[in-house]
């Protein structure tokens, strides 16, 4: 079967993105991937892409986390 082509249009820069709008194109990629819907030359950069989202996604994580123990600490302290 013939990998389908996609569009050239150029996709927005992670570092933009929400944590959900990365979750959500991950997931999109991955599912093409899975399906076989892209070439060998396009899984790679897909893959590469994957890499950029999940490294926003981490990010955006760390710094929840990194609230959420303020905010813990802060309570402890008022106690």
């Amino acid at each position: 079967m013939p990998a389908k082509k996609t569009s050239n249009k150029t996709p927005p820069d992670p570092k933009q993105m929400s944590f959900e709008q990365a979750v959500g194109e991950l997931e999109s990629i991955i599912e093409r991937i899975e399906q076989g819907e892209v070439g060998l030359e396009q899984s790679l950069d897909e893959y590469r892409r994957g890499g950029m989202l999940i490294k926003r996604c981490r990010d955006i994580l760390d710094v929840a986390e990194q609230q959420i123990q303020k905010m813990t600490a802060q309570e402890t302290a008022d106690e």
